[in-house]
């Protein structure tokens, strides 16, 4: 118990080591005490440092926690709500939908034989949470017929296949230059939005997280099962929407404007239980939200390839460090016992 602690502020701490480490690392290192200086006191040795800080890592720092935040969260829900180890905040099909909604923005004009003139990532931002909306409407209609939480989780996936292919046709008829736009942004991006977009970023994963943190004593019911949980008087069908609209909203708007991000919402809930050896989601949702933001900041920070012009796609980075993870997690313990 001494030992647990002390691990919040432990995580608070590297928290702020990492958000230091991913505004100093890039093409041009910048010391830690300057950023610290410019920050708080506008007080800048460089005004070339200003602009790379102010204009670009700053804001992608920023995109990394909420992203992190948001992507950890939401997998923590689907895996409490289908009592699945390795469900993940994409198994409803919403980033699928966002995908598609960018797929036609992107592909479908080329495939057609015409081309799309101002996409920008406003319209790319849209267009990927228009996808996510419509089918988060398909998946709550299903959920409001279906009321086997296992059906739906077939069914999640079956929609997510579903648009995958039609996403497959657009792809495979569209021209080169299309194709390569959209394939880019399936690798995922931190750092193309502006400060504008970040904050509408931070307010979706804010709106995201109320009904997490509202409700947050019945998640632990639900570990047990439904049929325990409303045996405590817990209102299963109010948690299951609260659930679908939580993860729709914070997997489909990150989707939206990052692109997809893989294995943070798979691996991170498990990071969580593993460090602070508990299943109580009192401790597990602020525990995710923690290690999450660490752990795109870090991974974004190896992105950069510091002292180098290119980056690599941090869909890319979070693959081979989440892969690893839930590999580790398969083969060392029995998910079954935290579920």
């Amino acid at each position: 118990m001494n030992t647990k602690r002390y691990l919040f502020p432990i995580a608070f701490l590297l928290l702020g080591l990492s958000f230091l480490l991913n505004l100093s690392l890039g093409s041009v290192w910048i010391p830690f005490g300057e950023i610290v200086s410019g920050l708080f006191s506008s007080d800048w040795s460089k005004a070339s440092w200003e602009q790379i800080i102010l204009n670009y890592r700053l804001p992608k720092a920023l995109v990394a926690i909420c992203a992190g935040i948001g992507l950890s969260l939401s997998g923590l829900q689907m895996q409490t709500f289908f009592r699945n180890p390795l469900a993940g905040p994409f198994v409803l099909g919403i980033s699928s939908g966002a995908g598609l909604g960018v797929a036609i923005l992107m592909l479908a004009g080329s495939a057609f034989g015409f081309v799309l003139s101002g996409v920008n990532s406003w319209a790319i931002a849209f267009a990927g949470v228009l996808g996510a909306g419509l089918v988060l409407s398909a998946v709550s209609l299903v959920a409001w017929k279906v009321k086997d939480s296992m059906t739906l989780l077939i069914v999640g996936l079956m929609f997510g296949s579903a648009v995958s292919a039609v996403i497959s046709v657009l792809s495979y008829f569209s021209g080169a230059e299309a194709l390569k736009l959209f394939t880019v942004w399936s690798m995922g991006s931190l750092g193309a939005l502006g400060w504008s977009q970040v904050g509408i970023l931070g307010m979706l994963i804010l709106i995201g997280c109320i009904p997490v943190f509202g409700s947050i004593k019945s998640y632990n019911a639900l570990l047990l099962g439904e049929a325990y949980a409303k045996s405590m008087g817990i209102r299963t069908e109010k948690m299951r929407w609260l659930m679908i609209g939580s993860t729709g909203i914070l997997a489909g708007g990150i989707t939206a404007f990052c692109g997809p991000i893989a294995f943070i919402g798979i691996a991170v809930p498990h990071l969580a239980r593993i460090v602070w050896k508990s299943s109580d989601h009192r401790i597990l949702f602020p525990a995710s939200a923690l290690i999450g933001a660490i752990l795109l900041l870090l991974c974004d920070a190896a992105g950069q390839l510091p002292g180098f012009a290119s980056t690599l796609p941090i869909n890319a980075v979070t693959s081979l460090v989440g892969a690893p993870i839930v590999i580790g997690l398969i083969m060392k313990r029995n998910f079954s016992r935290d579920f």
